[in-house]
This record gives C-alpha cells, structure tokens and sequence, in this order.
C-alpha cells in the first residue's frame, strides 16, 4: 500500500524473505509477469503524486535483480528511510519560504479597520515567528547535510567500497536525520497553518494557493515513520550506541545528576553558555531516567519523546548559533542574530518545560528538590525583549516581502 508513483515507476525496490528469514532487497520490473498496480487512491493532498497499491503474484526475480546481498535488506532499508528523512527538510524548507511569501504579500494588500493588516502587531508577530521557525530549520538541515558530507569525505580517503561509505556515513547521523524531518515537517504544519489564519476566510478557499498547501504539508508528519517513531529512535538509538560502549552518554548524565548546584561555566560567550547550559539539562534528565529505568527506559515512550524534543531543541539552538555567527562575522544576515537570540530565550524555556516533566516522572523527595534545584541554576539566562526583536525581523520581512535570513 501506499506507494509512490505506483501507477508511474518502471521499477520497484521490494523487500521479502529468502527462505523465510533472510531480509533482502530486490529490484523487480514492472514487465515481470505477475506484478500490476491498483487504482490512484484519492487523498487529502500531494494530489500530483502517484500513490497505488502494487501487487506482487508469483513473480519470478532473478538472482541478479538482488539489491546489495542476500539477508543485508535491512540495511538498506534503514538508509533509505535516513536520507529520506534528511531530504523532507530541503522540501519543507521550500515549502515553507512559498507560503510565507504569499502570507506577506496578502497582509500587505489586505485592509482592514482602514490600513493593511500587515501593520497589525499580531500579524507582524506570526510573521516574524514563520521566519525564526523557517531559518532554524534551515540552519539544522544544511549543518547535518554538512556533517554526512565530512563523513563522507572522510570515509573516500580509507578507500571503502562507494556503497558502504554512504551507508557508514548515514548510519552515523540517523538521529540527526530523524530530528530534520520532525522538526522541518512540524515547521511547515506551522508555517502553512499561520498562513491560512492570515488569509482569514479566504485561507480556507481553494482560489488561494495557500489552502492547497495546508492539504499537502499534512503527509510530511507520516512520511518516512511517523514523527512519533521518530522520536523513539532519536533517543533509542542513542541509548544503543551507549549500550555498545560507544557514546558516553550514561556516565555524562550521572555526572550532571550528582553534581548538584555548582555547575562549572565553560569560558565562552553568554550565548554559547545558554546553549552549554541546555545540554546539560537534557542530560539531567537522561540521568533521571535511567536512574529510575536503565536500559528499560528505551519502554518508556512518554520519557523517551520528551528526550527527544530537548535534543532537537538543542541541535535547532546551536545549529542556529554557529550560523549566526559565521553570517555575522561575513557581515550578512540582517536576521540572523534577531532570529537567534528569540530561539535561544525560547528554546531555553522549552527544554526546561521538558526536562521537569520527566524529573516529575522520574524523582520523589529529596531526590526531585535536588535534581530541580539544579535545574533552575542551569535554565536561568537575562531574558530579551523578544517582543521588540520580533518587530524588527517582521519590518526587515515586510520590506523584502520574501523569507530573509
């Protein structure tokens, strides 16, 4: 079921058994006998794509149509579903950046109470919020496809077979993959759901481009494992390369946990600490949990997502930060250090929410005073005026009316 350009593709990728157990990839033509496809389903959006159910009756495949080895399909299962997910945030990013245009060039038409509803500070407000939302994502996306790319890079020098590189090299980012393609398809549901508002009435009409693209962001939350199996395996996999002795991830957060009010400060600016300071919040919780859990945590799927939305979090305000830097530092991005400065406040406020809930779940007693104690010490920052600053990147948007970094 569910397959994408079922009705169109000459070909099929199509994972079975050999003998029952052995997993395995084949590639099998649309000219093989026993192979049709059912009828277009009609869905809530992504109308121009193909989508059928393909039927397989007693098809012969010979035995050079293996994709890869026999028993490895899993393998190549999981790396597709990795750069598929890696490539959901360009396309939202696109996404995205469309329909914050045409949100911006409507509320500068639209007139109401005798002036453009641009000039509303609730407008301004949403606005600004699309664009922070649409540049984190996009700093995170480009600094994991950056990071695979020095992988792979890496990988070309120990002159590995081509296949096995891109395997390594994705394997080793799935987690980073996984948190693109939440945080990018939950970016866009926002994006294109602040446009309809903005639209009003006319949001919901099919005239305006606008209610096509609410339909079609929809899939992107399901595509590639649904957003909530994503967040499993953000922390799951984690939490298995720890178990191999790969990630020393247990040992950091007990050391978090224990080391009470007096948290070292690393030499850096006030920025960068708040992010410092982020991480290890997540790992006071990752230290609660498995106090309470162990490996047993990776059952607990409430503790699990709520990991998994701190290290998203973390990665969205450090990817954020190092490209404000660098914008600043080439004199560019007359948003960027806005942008970054309401994600960081934001994004602080979101990872201390997470990180209470599961001490809550996790500590009683004295145990809990502790560990909230440490807390409030590492989420404390001098707030900004994030009200103002929202003005600001509204303005610089309404002036360009397109999204501006």
């Amino acid at each position: 079921m569910w397959i994408t350009n079922g009705g169109a593709a000459d070909q099929f990728t199509v994972f079975a058994k050999v003998g029952g157990e052995k997993f395995t990839a084949f590639l099998v033509d649309r000219s093989f006998a026993g192979v049709s496809s059912g009828a277009k389903e009609h869905k809530m959006g992504m109308s121009g794509s193909s989508t059928t159910a393909v039927y397989l009756d007693n098809v012969p495949v010979p035995l050079e149509n293996v994709l890869g080895e026999i028993g490895r399909g899993h393998i190549i299962a999981f790396n597709i579903q990795n750069i598929g997910r890696l490539k959901l945030g360009p396309g939202s990013l696109g996404a995205a950046k469309n329909v914050l245009a045409l949100s911006l060039k409507y509320a500068k038409e639209r007139k109401a109470f005798g002036c453009a509803i641009v000039e509303f500070g609730a407008i301004r407000h949403k606005l600004a919020e699309m664009a922070i939302r649409i540049y984190t994502t996009e700093s995170m996306t480009w600094r994991v496809v950056g990071l695979i790319e020095s992988r792979l890079q890496a990988l070309r020098a120990e002159h590995s077979e081509t296949s096995q590189r891109e395997m390594k090299a994705l394997e080793e980012y799935a987690a980073e993959c996984s948190m693109v393609k939440v945080y990018a398809s939950e970016m866009l549901d926002f994006v294109v759901d602040e446009g309809v508002q903005i639209h009003g009435g006319y949001g919901y009409h099919q005239d305006y481009a606008v209610e096509r693209a609410y339909r079609d962001a929809r899939i992107n939350r399901l595509f590639e494992g649904t957003n909530e199996i994503n967040r499993l395996l953000i922390t799951g996999m984690l939490l298995k390369r720890a178990a191999r002795g790969d990630l020393a991830l247990v040992p950091a957060a007990q050391a978090i946990l224990g080391a009470g009010r007096t948290h070292a400060t690393e030499q850096a600016d006030e920025q960068t600490r708040l992010v410092l300071k982020a991480k290890k919040v997540a790992l006071l919780a990752i230290g609660a949990a498995y106090q309470k859990y162990g490996m047993d945590m990776q059952k607990q799927q409430e503790i699990l997502m709520s990991v998994s939305d701190m290290l998203m979090e973390i990665l969205a305000m450090e990817s954020a930060l190092l490209r404000s830097q660098k914008l600043n530092a080439l004199q560019k991005g007359p948003n960027a250090a806005d942008i970054t400065t309401v994600l960081l406040c934001e994004g602080m406020d979101r990872v201390e929410v997470l990180c209470r809930a599961v001490l809550a779940n996790c500590l009683a007693g004295g145990a809990l005073q502790h560990a909230m104690s440490s807390l409030h010490d590492l989420a404390s920052y001098a707030p900004a005026d994030t009200i103002k600053l929202r003005e600001e990147i509204a303005s610089r948007l309404i002036a360009a009316e397109r999204y501006l970094c």
